[in-house]
């Protein structure tokens, strides 16, 4: 009996290590397969991020080259419209900014026949949209408008054609700057024509 009972005592604490060695076995791996796990995904997560860092600097550079095009394509160039207007005619001059280079002129007288209508509103309108299409085919696309009456002795209001232009130039797309007016005005005067006894009608 005391053989027997010491066998079953031997085979029990066989089995108990069995046991706990299997137990220290599954910890082991469990162990390992949360390290392995916690790896991967950190693994995982940089080449996330490093995805987000490349695919954020592509879209800046792609902006960057956009924005070039775009400020390529909308490059300002700016001219003057000088235009005089007087109840005899109405002269559109367009030019660059320095005014020494003419891109386009045309009058009222160009554009209709009779002369009583060469200061009319619609022969400046049509003047200043030929003016307008001619300046645009060049590139110009924004412009200053300075606008003259005859001045000195003569009128210093300027005639029916120069609101009507301004508004031609205004509708045929030009983007407009600044609107002067330059009538030459005499601080004091030189002596008016006509004589002593003055014009005798």
């Amino acid at each position: 009996m005391s053989k027997k009972s010491s066998k079953n005592k031997n085979e029990e604490v066989k089995e108990e290590n069995n046991e706990e060695d299997v137990n220290i076995n599954q910890d082991k791996t469990k162990s390992n397969d949360t390290s392995e796990l916690s790896s991967s995904e950190e693994v995982k997560e940089e080449v996330k991020e490093e995805t987000k860092e490349e695919v954020k600097e592509e879209v800046k550079e792609e902006t960057k080259e956009i924005r070039r095009k775009h400020k390529k394509k909308q490059k300002k160039l700016w001219g003057i419209a000088h235009i005089f207007s007087s109840y005899n005619d109405t002269i559109v001059h367009i030019t660059d900014i320095t005014g020494a280079e003419t891109l386009a002129r045309y009058s009222g007288g160009m554009i209709v026949k009779a002369d009583r209508e060469e200061s009319s509103a619609y022969a400046a309108m049509q003047a200043a949209f030929r003016a307008a299409r001619e300046i645009k085919d060049k590139g110009y696309n924004h412009i200053h408008i300075k606008v003259r009456a005859p001045g000195g002795h003569g009128p210093r209001t300027p005639g029916p054609g120069a609101q009507a232009a301004i508004r031609a130039l205004a509708r045929s797309g030009l983007r407009i700057g600044r609107i002067e007016e330059v009538t030459p005005i005499p601080h004091d005067t030189t002596r008016r024509k006509g004589g002593r006894r003055g014009r005798r009608v």
